[in-house]
């Protein structure tokens, strides 16, 4: 027998330890450390395995493709796009197979199991999933990444503080370009409205209600919308009088409201002699709240997190400042409100939600649910009662929280699961 090639990011001990020579489908618990959770529809065997204390997913494909899916996956990563992370192959000669081992995506769900949970005859949820879906699209075609295959089935998402973020899960058709053109752009989003629309019309199948159909393949349609308006904000080239120049802040707040970095800002004659400038915006990642919180505080969280925290922490510095009868530095009030708020408080509401998610986007709940408890009470109702009403899903009124509480399900389900 020839041995299996194993290149792992991760050589953890028990990840080592597994039988590598064997077929995926001869694997077996309690022999492997298998976490039985439900797959959905999928071209190729899926298992996914829990050792050293974290949870992998492992996925069987022909060898040439699980190179590429690899690859692929690794500059994904490099870019700091949103998808699954790769941490192994294994080519096995024997079986002419490989096996790609990615890190499981933890707090995230599959775009299918979770239409199968929103209210059908609520479309103001599903666009906010859509929203996601179409921002990663252009975050991918900005970067020269062309998907190939975004579907309901292939798309993660991810709670980010009250707003939500797509991941990309299949990469075996995607190819990565130093940029890509118009029509290759389009043929994305063809493919992207194509899919969704096929796995709308699936789950209106599923809930038995075809009245939904007509409404679900708008929904789809209007994806691509949704892509060409982002696309024309952070691509477009506005003109306007030198005295009208202040309109540039409004852009750089519009680009920064959606979480973009401005790299820079370039002003130019459109022609020589004239008084009418054209604007030239060079926009950088998708991190610019949580680049300024790392900053500030060393905490590494999404951009949605970023924007609750760094509001919570600027409250904290106004009372620090109202405290101490004098200025307080930005820095300082941070470490303060590390150590002091954030921290312990994190992990209170952490418990408070079962130890589901994690502590940040806890925390990051625990905010959203104060405030509008105190909206409603008229006052400031405090950090031990919204923690009670996180604790007990109370929700205080049918807003931002209701989806909130909906999208965090007491009892955890698979990426993957389609029952």
């Amino acid at each position: 027998m020839a041995a299996p090639e194993l290149r792992l990011r991760a050589a953890r001990p028990e990840l080592l330890a597994l039988p590598w020579d064997r077929a995926l489908a001869e694997w077996t618990a309690p022999e492997v450390p298998l976490r039985d959770l439900p797959v959905g529809p999928s071209r190729h065997l899926v298992k996914f395995v829990e050792c050293d204390g974290e949870l992998w997913a492992l996925k069987e494909l022909p060898p040439r493709i699980a190179a590429r899916e690899y690859e692929v996956l690794r500059a994904l990563e490099d870019m700091e796009l949103n998808a699954v992370r790769p941490a192994g192959l294994v080519f096995q000669p024997d079986f002419d197979t490989a096996i790609l081992l990615t890190r499981y995506l933890t707090g995230s769900w599959q775009y299918r199991r979770m239409f199968m949970r929103l209210p059908p005859d609520a479309p103001k949820h599903r666009a906010r999933l859509f929203d996601a879906m179409a921002t990663l699209l252009v975050e991918l075609h900005r970067h020269g990444v062309f998907w190939g295959d975004c579907s309901l089935a292939n798309t993660l998402f991810s709670r980010d503080g009250q707003v939500l973020q797509a991941f990309l899960v299949d990469a075996e058709t995607s190819e990565v370009h130093p940029s890509l053109s118009n029509g290759q752009r389009t043929q994305d989003i063809d493919i992207t409205v194509e899919n969704v629309a096929a796995g709308l019309l699936d789950v209106a199948a599923r809930l038995e209600r075809p009245d939904l159909e007509p409404g679900f393949i708008g929904e789809a349609l209007a994806i691509r919308e949704r892509y060409e308006r982002l696309w024309e904000l952070l691509h477009a080239a506005p003109t306007f009088g030198f005295a009208d120049r202040y309109r540039v802040e409004g852009t750089i707040r519009k680009l920064n409201d959606l979480g973009f970095a401005v790299d820079e800002v370039s002003l130019q004659p459109v022609t020589s002699g004239a008084d009418e400038l054209r604007l030239h915006v060079a926009v950088g990642d998708r991190r610019y709240h949580a680049t300024e919180l790392q900053r500030l505080t060393g905490l590494v969280v999404g951009e949605g997190q970023a924007r609750i925290l760094l509001g919570d922490l600027h409250a904290y510095q106004g009372q620090l400042c109202r405290e101490a009868g004098h200025d307080v530095d930005e820095r300082t009030a941070a470490q303060l409100w590390v150590m002091e708020v954030a921290t312990p408080t994190m992990h209170r509401a952490h418990a408070a939600v079962g130890r589901s998610g994690t502590p940040i986007q806890a925390y990051c709940d625990l905010l959203e649910v104060r405030w509008l408890l105190s909206e409603r009470a008229g006052r400031d109702v405090g950090t031990e009662r919204a923690l009670q009403a996180l604790a007990r899903n109370v929700v205080p009124s049918e807003s931002a929280a209701q989806l909130m509480i909906v999208e965090t399900p007491t009892e955890p389900f698979s990426v993957l699961d389609d029952d």
